[in-house]
């Protein structure tokens, strides 16, 4: 059993991050909504295929990647508890989506067709209001933070950076994902680690 009514009120609760949402509008998205329950290492949305969904991590961890002509997979993004995950391109241009989604662990999901949740957006101004500043917030100011930290800070700074956005997340999602995330190798984040626990140990 999920628990969807916690999962609805974390879902409403990320809305009203970004503005306000009236009861009329949330009614909408609710009417709207589907619980998807994934075991981990199934695939969502394959790379090639059309994106239909946008989703909602509930809970559980969900990895972004794209496969090189060779095989080797690298990670565009980790999608976990209370983040929206999706192929916004391919939804949005109705194209084949240029990576895959994947479950890292047993997760629940919530998704929403996505034409269907453009039409509300555009139809209804607090949640195309909503639409706006999540975009600037993501598809702008963090993704500029992102671009700029992968420049100017060490992989250091980015991986305590991001331990602490996640608490515990090494516990859950194998390391060389997390390596591929912060643009490093599993080898570089195992030395940034070990040093890491001298540095713990020698302050104790």
């Amino acid at each position: 059993m999920i628990n969807q009514e916690t999962y609805i009120s974390d879902l409403k609760s990320k809305f009203n991050s970004y503005f306000p949402i009236s009861d009329k509008s949330w009614s909408l998205i609710e009417e709207n909504i589907k619980f998807q329950t994934v075991k981990k290492d199934e695939i969502i949305l394959k790379e090639g295929q059309i994106s239909r969904k946008t989703y909602f991590v509930c809970k559980g961890a969900v990895r972004a990647f794209c496969t090189d002509i060779n095989g080797n997979s690298y990670n565009k993004n980790l999608f976990l508890e209370g983040n929206f995950a999706g192929s916004k391109v391919s939804a949005i241009q109705k194209t084949p989506s240029t990576f895959t989604l994947e479950a890292l662990e047993d997760s629940v999901l919530i998704s929403i067709n996505y034409n269907k949740y453009q039409e509300l957006i555009f139809s209804n101004d607090d949640l195309k209001n909503f639409y706006i500043a999540y975009l600037e917030r993501n598809w702008i100011i963090e993704k500029e933070k992102r671009e700029v930290s992968i420049v100017l800070e060490n992989a250091t700074i980015r991986y305590l950076k991001f331990i602490e956005q996640y608490p515990n997340v090494d516990k859950r999602i194998p390391l060389q994902h997390i390596a591929s995330h912060l643009g490093i190798t599993p080898t570089q984040l195992s030395r940034i680690r070990k040093d890491l626990k001298k540095e713990q140990s020698q302050h104790m």
